[in-house]
């Protein structure tokens, strides 16, 4: 069963001037389909202004579609009544997480979600253990988010989501603003949450490496999709993800060029690992 279904998704942002008249329609999503299963990881990638963004929103019901429906845990996102019951089905993590933090501790923090939808007390702080040892910041609990490094509030960010008990949880470029070592912190954590609490995580970001171990890969651009396959099936397209202004994983590309000086090695290679275990078999 799909947790979350698009069909012919379209929004589209009217700009009016001071008297209501319309002066520019500009289309973010363009009559998009797409379904993911429950206890997936999917990423999604693009470019700034392809409509990744503009697509997580609408799964949270930020937004409502414009045209076409979506549904999110059996719900459509448009009727009113569902708003509430649709962002406890699907958390979502933001790029800043200062723009999440609201608590000048870290356990109340985490705590502050579950006490806002009325949640028993003593309910709320086996939740704040629960999502705080899920996240790795269980000795962090009783420091103000202040002193964090930023991959450290990003996971303070993570846990107060997972305490709501979401099914789904969106990460909206959750990487964008951190260093290499938080990138890897927050991926690990979306990964962990996939795997052992089942969690489906739908993956935002233009970082190609933060994809390569995702179930399966949706290419935004323009409000559409253009592209969507495992990761090992989109990364075997390099000349296509290059025509669209799109990176591919650094050793990805090394095993492009390889292959094109003549070394049979395999198309879709993902990692440095594959790419080193795929050369000494060469020279085998």
């Amino acid at each position: 069963m799909s947790i979350i279904k698009a069909k012919q998704l379209v929004h589209e942002f009217i700009r009016r001037d001071e008297e209501g008249n319309v002066e520019s329609i500009t289309t973010a999503l363009d009559h998009v389909d797409l379904k993911v299963k429950q206890g997936q990881f999917i990423a999604i990638l693009g470019h700034n202004g392809s409509g990744k963004s503009t697509l997580a929103k609408h799964i949270n019901a930020l937004l409502a579609p414009s045209e076409g429906s979506l549904w999110v845990d059996g719900m459509d996102v448009s009727e009113e009544e569902n708003v509430l019951s649709v962002r406890q089905s699907a958390g979502m993590v933001f790029q800043n997480p200062d723009n999440q933090i609201i608590a000048s501790v870290v356990e109340e923090d985490v705590g502050f979600g579950p006490e806002n939808i009325g949640v028993p007390t003593d309910e709320i702080w086996e939740r704040v253990n629960y999502s705080l040892k899920s996240v790795g910041m269980t000795k962090y609990r009783n420091h103000s988010p202040n002193k964090l490094s930023g991959g450290q509030k990003q996971r303070v960010a993570i846990a107060g989501v997972v305490a709501m008990e979401p099914k789904c949880i969106v990460f909206d470029e959750p990487t964008a603003m951190l260093d290499p070592n938080g990138r890897k912190e927050v991926i690990a954590t979306a990964h962990e949450l996939n795997r052992k609490k089942g969690v489906t995580i739908l993956l935002i970001t233009h970082y190609m490496e933060e994809v390569v171990d995702a179930d399966y890969v949706y290419v935004m651009e323009k409000g559409n999709i253009i592209m969507e396959g495992t990761p090992r099936e989109i990364f075997s397209r390099v000349a296509e993800l290059k025509q669209h202004r799109l990176d591919v994983p650094q050793a990805t590309l090394v095993a492009e060029e390889l292959r094109k000086k003549g070394v049979r090695i395999p198309a879709g290679i993902l990692t440095r690992e594959e790419l080193v275990e795929a050369i000494l078999k060469v020279k085998k």
